[in-house]
């Protein structure tokens, strides 16, 4: 059952959704986002503790609403179901019939899904992001209070800034969640990955000496919010699949200055182009990897028109190495993902991203094993299946195994592999964000195979039963347990 109010319309709904459930507390006393703002959240996070509301930043003239998403639960009510699974079923359920295996299943999977659901976006007249309208010299993105996060990075950050691109020659729409550093009260540090679709963009639009129309909402409903983190193919698009998330279309509303829409809900919408060429050095930012990410060039976006709500809500995010508030989306994309994942790689039972690893540096994953290296082939598929690609390490476990139990886990890991057959190395791409590759963009990865091992991989020892007790024991001490005392 979905939880009350959902969909939200807006991020106050599901500010008031939460705090109704005892999710949500007030700060009401004020509180540096330099650095203060982060040391509270941070603890909050790791303490399991609830979203927070800074009422009195003492920079930026609105209050600041984070750790919306960091545990399950709160992840599970802003897509509107109990579980997170539960989302995964209904696009398992509708993907029952048979559709091509592979990359080509995939698109036509979640095209067939959408289309079966289909909830496009529906063009508005006025909007409440556009309340207020800030143009010119009135721009002023030290309004928002955004936050400095660590001492060693590099100047004030809008961490949760959904971005908008058309690709210039197809008019193509993507929606993507980058970091921004704020340059100056009108300019950005655009930080948009090489593996980006957004690059792409951007990359064909220098190409034809064009400057690059860009819109950024901050403040979104949580489905929409959540969609821009999502890895979906290029050709799919985020406000069509946020709109089978939440059952009804997402309301956009057009730009007042560049030739894009923005969710009309949105809390507060900046407006500007990237001109051609142009880059400024962009951090260091202490990213979700628990490192501060080197001093790189990146475009820059000239603020051209600012708009947003009369009582505007910022939302952002912190960033640090794990546990952080990131979990609870980085668990929703996996369980999301995992009937997609399965048409393209149909021995797939299972698969966890750890927390630990940043949701891309490991991935442990069950297989119903049939035939000799089936375990090697799951590992190769994995390496080319869209971001997934970037996994440095994969752990191949029977289909018995609980992925999510990691001492389970850790116990096939130990002692089912001789590493010397058992360990897969290779080279492939990694992440941009990754500090520990020779080289950037690309490394050393490792596969390794926990599975029980067959006469037809070479292991001639016969492999050993593992122990269990008969099951009338376990119910003889169940029946009993109370008259033990213990």
């Amino acid at each position: 059952m979905a939880p009350r109010g959902f969909p939200y319309e807006d991020l106050q709904s599901f500010v008031a959704a939460l705090e109704a459930a005892g999710e949500l507390r007030r700060v009401t006393v004020p509180v540096d986002p330099t650095l203060e703002i982060s040391e509270v959240v941070t603890r909050t996070v790791r303490a399991g503790g609830p979203a927070l509301l800074f009422e009195r930043p003492t920079r930026g003239d609105m209050p600041v609403a984070i750790n919306l998403f960091g545990t399950e639960k709160r992840m599970a009510m802003a897509l509107g179901v109990e579980t997170l699974d539960e989302v995964g079923n209904r696009i398992g359920e509708m993907l029952k019939p048979e559709l091509p295996v592979g990359w080509s299943g995939i698109r036509e999977g979640i095209g067939k899904v959408l289309q079966l659901k289909s909830l496009p976006p529906r063009k508005v007249k006025t909007a409440p992001c556009q309340e207020v309208v800030l143009k010119g010299d009135e721009v002023d993105l030290g309004k928002l209070p955004g936050l400095q996060v660590w001492p060693g990075d590099g100047g004030v950050f809008h961490n949760f800034g959904l971005t908008h691109t058309k690709h210039p020659e197809t008019g193509k729409r993507n929606l993507g969640l980058y970091r921004l550093q704020q340059h100056s009260r009108n300019t950005l540090g655009m930080h948009w990955q090489i593996h980006k679709d957004s690059t792409a963009h951007h990359a064909v639009a220098e190409r034809l000496g064009r400057r690059l129309p860009v819109a950024i909402a901050i403040g979104c409903d949580p489905v929409v919010s959540y969609a821009a983190s999502a890895p979906l193919p290029s050709d799919i698009d985020e406000y069509l699949f946020a709109g089978f998330l939440r059952g009804e279309r997402v309301e956009m509303v057009d730009c007042l200055t560049v030739p894009l829409q923005v969710p009309a809900n949105a809390q507060i919408i900046l407006e500007g182009y990237l001109e051609p060429g142009e880059r400024l050095p962009e951090g260091p930012f202490g990213d979700h990897t628990g490192f501060y990410t080197p001093v790189e060039p990146f475009p820059v976006l000239h603020v051209e028109c600012m708009t947003m709500r009369k009582k505007p809500i910022y939302h952002s995010i912190i960033t640090s190495k794990p546990p952080q508030e990131d979990h609870g989306l980085g668990k929703a994309t996996e369980r999301i993902f995992l009937p997609l994942l399965r048409m393209l790689i149909p021995d797939i039972v299972d698969y966890d991203l750890p927390a630990a690893g940043v949701f891309h540096n490991c991935a442990i994953v069950s297989i119903r094993k049939r035939y000799p290296k089936h375990a090697q082939k799951i590992m190769n598929a994995i390496w080319g299946a869209h971001l997934m690609s970037l996994t440095k390490l994969i752990v191949i476990v029977d289909e018995d195994c609980d992925v999510h139990d990691y001492n389970e886990v850790a116990f096939r890991a130990f002692g089912n592999v001789d590493y010397d057959r058992d360990l897969m190395l290779t080279q492939g791409p990694v992440d941009h964000l990754d500090h520990a590759s020779y080289q950037q963009f690309w490394g050393g990865k490792a596969g390794i195979d926990a599975t029980r091992k067959l006469p037809s991989e070479g292991y001639t020892r016969g492999w050993p039963e593992e122990m269990t007790m008969s099951p009338e024991v376990v119910g003889l001490v169940d029946k009993r347990w109370k008259e033990y005392g213990i």
